[in-house]
């Protein structure tokens, strides 16, 4: 009798994610933080780089975006070779890289696209033009299943102030008209509570209440690298998204809960 090999199978059932993504030389964040997220999981992790930062724990200094169509290539030699289960986008740092992103993507329409709009480092440097953000909202949001900005990033998108649940509500169906899931994040909205949204494309909602976790003054680096990635991964396994998302959070908040003080500014999240 030939039986499959416990190798095998695990071959078989991986899943595997396709990062297109900045590179972050602190591994709090980008590409890095996604790497680790990603195989934390249990998914296999390929990626494909859009830019070199010059960046630490305090602060982005430099940005090197990559041509577009070298992140393409990137792209679709995974993705033609080994494939992929999802796609999580990262920070794209460009229009030009947008617009080559947007194109591989409407080549594969039915995978999974999660997408953290990466508009700045959380401790400041733009890591996407103004003209990058006009074709991320053109170009890329119909090809994405979800976009999971924070509220200072849902309101460079919408053009709305996001300093409430309410206001939370608006601006993530002003993204969802696209046709887009959202789910806007709370973090940087005050109170002792974080309140996290979600509006699936059909208009579902959900809200996700967790107390704040304290980080100092500086707060966490990375948290919304992780939480997408995390959330590709569970959407690869094929559980429903407001399930997804939940567990992606539940996630985030055991990294934070570890998270490692390495450096003179944010905090790192810890593996797990």
């Amino acid at each position: 009798m030939v039986t499959n090999s416990p190798t095998k199978n695990r071959q078989n059932s991986i899943k595997k994610i396709l990062i297109v993504a900045g590179s972050d030389p602190t591994a709090g964040a980008g590409l890095q933080a996604d790497l680790k997220t990603v195989t934390a999981l249990g998914g296999y992790a390929m990626t494909a780089v859009t830019a070199v930062t010059v960046q630490d724990t305090r602060s982005v200094y430099e940005v090197k975006a990559l041509a577009g169509d070298l992140v393409a290539r990137q792209m679709t030699v995974c993705l033609a070779d080994i494939g992929a289960d999802a796609i999580k986008l990262g920070m794209l740092a460009t229009a030009e890289v947008v617009e080559a992103v947007a194109g591989v993507l409407a080549l594969y329409p039915n995978i999974p696209v999660i997408a953290d709009p990466v508009l700045a480092g959380t401790g400041g440097g733009l890591l996407l033009d103004g003209v990058g953000r006009e074709k991320f909202m053109e170009l890329l949001l119909p090809h994405i299943d979800l976009i999971t900005p924070n509220a200072p990033e849902a309101e460079v998108l919408t053009g709305f102030a996001v300093s409430s649940y309410r206001e939370q509500e608006l601006a993530a169906r002003k993204l969802a008209e696209s046709g887009c899931g959202v789910l806007l994040t709370g973090g940087h909205l005050p109170g002792d509570n974080i309140f996290d949204l979600l509006l699936e494309r059909d208009g579902s909602l959900y809200q996700y209440k967790n107390s704040r976790l304290e980080g100092g003054q500086s707060g966490f680096h990375g948290t919304g690298c992780t939480l997408a990635s995390a959330i590709a991964v569970k959407t690869a396994h094929g559980i429903p998204l407001n399930e997804a998302v939940e567990s992606a959070i539940v996630y985030l908040r055991q990294t934070l809960t570890g998270s490692l003080t390495l450096g003179g500014g944010q905090r790192l999240p810890g593996i797990h």
